[in-house]
């Protein structure tokens, strides 16, 4: 049986394409654990079965999908770090590429989304705080009031204690030592 010009037999490559397309069905279900829609998660699972870069145009025909919308998903994953914009000579379109470490995606998602809660709830407790301490200053003869106060104050102090070990460990996903801990490779069970 002769092999087509691109190697593969139309049944190599039906039998290829049903393979990446479980795959890339179980990303885009699973994309919600990212806040990501369906559509943009099989957006990125397209992408990484790709292996050139593609023009928004090109995603558009392959999801069947608008123009708009692709832009949407793409500005999307590339926010979260999950695709990456490439240049490449001679092309004038925008290029996208998605981003194959998905140690450092995750690590990336992870880092961006945390340390956002982090520093506003940081916030809250510290400021909440701040006026609750200033309050009791207040009114030192209010042994209810200074009761409430004392009792929110301790647990204010063990939320900022929650979060300053949650900022350590946001810093051991930036700085890549988490993987020190937690080692990429490991060798997997045998079946």
């Amino acid at each position: 049986m002769e092999q087509p010009a691109d190697g593969l037999s139309p049944e190599q490559e039906q039998a290829l394409a049903k393979a990446r397309k479980r795959v890339i069905e179980a990303i885009g279900n699973n994309m919600d654990l990212y806040g990501i829609t369906q559509s943009t998660g099989h957006l990125y699972g397209l992408l990484f079965f790709q292996n050139k870069p593609m023009t928004l145009d090109a995603m558009g025909e392959a999801m069947e999908m608008s123009k708009t919308s692709m832009s949407t998903g793409v500005r999307t994953l590339v926010d979260l770090k999950m695709v990456n914009k490439v240049w490449e000579k001679g092309s004038r379109k925008d290029l996208y590429e998605v981003e194959l470490d998905w140690f450092q995606t995750f690590a990336d998602f992870f880092s961006l989304k945390w340390r956002k809660a982090l520093d506003i709830n940081l916030h809250a407790l510290r400021k909440s705080k701040s006026e609750l301490l200033e309050l009791a200053g207040r009114f030192p003869d209010n042994e209810q009031l200074q009761a409430q106060l004392k009792a929110d104050v301790a647990k204010m102090d063990e939320a900022v204690r929650y979060y300053m070990w949650l900022d350590r460990l946001i810093e051991s996903f930036e700085t890549g030592d988490i993987f020190q801990f937690i080692p990429k490779d490991v060798k997997p069970p045998r079946e």
